[in-house]
């Protein structure tokens, strides 16, 4: 019997692939914390949390041998795929109407992360030890910073939403966000 608490997340991710559930309850055990304190900062009903943190391991699931996935970075693509999957049932709860149909398609295209090869992969652990930096770089970034970061990435909205709730040009969206993005990174680095 393997030891999976051993096993890195790139090897629990290959077991999942091998449909492996006892590879998915070690993924769960590990992940399931910080992902449901994500999604439920997102969608804010604890019920709902509940259900979509489900469905982000039913998707892991079936979608495990995806090329979608980048293998070595298990973390930064559960957390991405934690986060699109809440926004869209946020978006969706809000304005049912307005969504379009939810299918694979759908899902392929607006859940499934793909993340670029050029992201340095990151582990829990380590996401772990450097929460504190980056909670630190985010108070030092401005409250309108702060703010559009927030509408962007935490309510999910799009840069014309973004643009109509605040009465200004996309391009400034735009602009704010990519300011706001890069004097975080630049906090980040400076606080090391």
């Amino acid at each position: 019997m393997d030891d999976y608490k051993s096993f890195s997340d790139i090897q629990i991710m290959n077991k999942v692939g091998e449909y492996d559930s006892k590879a998915l309850e070690e993924l769960y055990d590990r992940y399931s914390p910080i992902l449901y304190s994500l999604i439920k900062k997102i969608v804010e009903d604890k019920t709902k949390a509940e259900e979509v943190l489900a469905d982000v391991f039913v998707l892991v699931w079936k979608n495990e041998n995806s090329s979608n996935k980048s293998a070595a970075n298990v973390y930064t693509w559960l957390i991405t795929l934690a986060r699109n999957k809440a926004v869209d049932r946020k978006r969706r709860d809000e304005n049912p109407d307005l969504m379009p149909e939810y299918n694979d398609d759908y899902e392929d295209r607006f859940i499934i992360p793909r993340l670029s090869k050029s992201i340095d992969p990151l582990d829990l652990n380590k996401a772990l030890s450097v929460k504190d930096n980056f909670e630190e770089a985010l108070n030092k970034l401005t409250d309108a910073q702060n703010f559009v970061l927030y509408l962007a990435y935490y309510e999910g909205r799009t840069h014309g939403e973004i643009a109509k709730q605040l009465n200004i040009p996309v391009a400034t969206v735009k602009s704010k966000i990519k300011v706001s993005l890069s004097n975080l990174k630049q906090n980040l680095v400076s606080g090391e």
